[in-house]
């Protein structure tokens, strides 16, 4: 309990102004836990940093890969992966906007595990994309491009959902409409694929 009551505040803290002008003391005032005991959990920010990072990007990689687990064939599997990944990132959104934000102040070995998981999200599209074009479902020349397409899709509902918000367009909507695009481009019918 007091885990998530000190990831909940450090994450809106560093959403609000930082991660590297938080200090320990704002954390120990947003969570309402004394320093003694945010320190008895983590000896540095940095630890605190690689917890976040580490337990978001699991969980994260865990519900997408067990839902897409739960469908047969390529369609299918690109439609629920879209949809998760979606769904995951407006639970999860605070963690989601940090990563992605926070990325470029990472230590070396850090911001290295923040590309891989970026790469891993990219190659599960990659995966399901070629099975699709082996099997004749989906016509496609680029599939490393149009994951990364996907990706960066997928990445703008939480980076601009202030503007999505202040459009009244919904999870379901955004989510929709990317599965919409994404499966007509693979139909052939639009030029490039």
């Amino acid at each position: 309990e007091n885990l998530i009551k000190i990831f909940d505040a450090a994450l809106e803290i560093s959403n609000a102004k930082g991660f590297q002008t938080m200090s320990m003391r704002d954390l120990s005032a947003k969570s309402g836990l004394s320093m003694g005991a945010i320190y008895s959990y983590f000896s540095s920010k940095d630890e605190l940093l690689h917890l976040l990072q580490m337990q978001g990007r699991q969980i994260a990689n865990k519900i997408l890969i067990d839902q897409i687990s739960l469908v047969k064939g390529p369609t299918q599997k690109l439609r629920i992966a879209i949809q998760t990944h979606v769904y995951l990132s407006e639970i999860m959104q605070q963690w989601f906007y940090f990563s992605y934000i926070e990325a470029r102040n990472l230590a070396k070995d850090e911001r290295k595990r923040a590309i891989e998981s970026e790469l891993y999200t990219e190659k599960i599209f990659i995966d399901i994309l070629t099975e699709g074009a082996k099997l004749g479902v989906f016509k496609i020349s680029n599939i490393i491009l149009t994951a990364s397409l996907i990706k960066a899709m997928l990445q703008d509902w939480y980076l601009k959902r202030w503007k999505y918000q202040k459009r009244k367009i919904s999870v379901d909507d955004y989510a929709g409409l990317i599965i919409g695009i994404i499966e007509s481009y693979l139909s052939g019918k639009v030029k490039g694929a």
